[in-house]
C-alpha cells in the first residue's frame, strides 16, 4: 500500500524548495532515488536552481528530466512505481497508482493550507492513512 507523508509548516515560513532540498539531502543518505512530480514550469526551475546550489558542501545529484539522476524532476509522474515521489501538482496523485511513498510539503500559508486538506481528503477517501509531520 502507498505510504503519503505531509509535512505541515505550521510556525514555519520556510519556502517549498528550500524545504524540499533539506528533505531530499536527508532520504538520500539511503539507496533510493526521489522523483520531484512538478507540472509547473517556473517551479521546476526553481527545484533545479536551489538542489544546485542548496548546501555549498555536498551537491544533490538530479535533472530535468534525467530518469537516470537520484533526483529526477519532471511534469510526468515515473513509470517505475518504486522511486519516492514528492507531489508538487494541485491535486493529490491518483492513489490508485500505488506508489511505495508520496510525499506532501504544505507551506505555511492559506492558500496553501486548502489544498492539503482537499489532497488529504482524497488519500483518505481510498483507505490511504496519511503521516502529518508538523514543522
Amino acid at each position: 500500500m502507498t505510504k503519503v507523508n505531509f509535512y505541515l509548516f505550521e510556525q514555519s515560513n520556510e519556502r517549498l524548495v528550500h524545504s524540499t532540498s533539506r528533505l531530499c539531502r536527508k532520504i538520500l543518505r539511503k539507496p533510493v532515488k526521489i522523483w520531484l512530480y512538478c507540472p509547473d514550469q517556473h517551479l521546476q526551475q526553481q527545484l533545479d536552481d536551489e538542489l544546485w546550489s542548496f548546501d555549498a558542501s555536498s551537491f544533490l545529484a538530479h535533472g530535468i528530466n534525467q530518469t537516470q539522476a537520484p533526483i529526477c524532476i519532471s511534469a510526468e509522474l515515473p513509470d517505475d512505481k518504486t522511486w519516492i515521489v514528492f507531489n508538487f501538482d494541485q491535486h493529490a496523485i491518483d492513489p490508485t497508482i500505488q506508489f511505495e511513498h508520496i510525499i506532501e510539503i504544505i507551506e505555511n500559508n492559506e492558500p496553501a493550507k486548502v489544498i492539503g486538506r482537499e489532497k488529504f481528503k482524497t488519500y483518505r477517501q481510498h483507505g490511504i492513512q496519511a503521516q502529518t509531520y508538523k514543522l
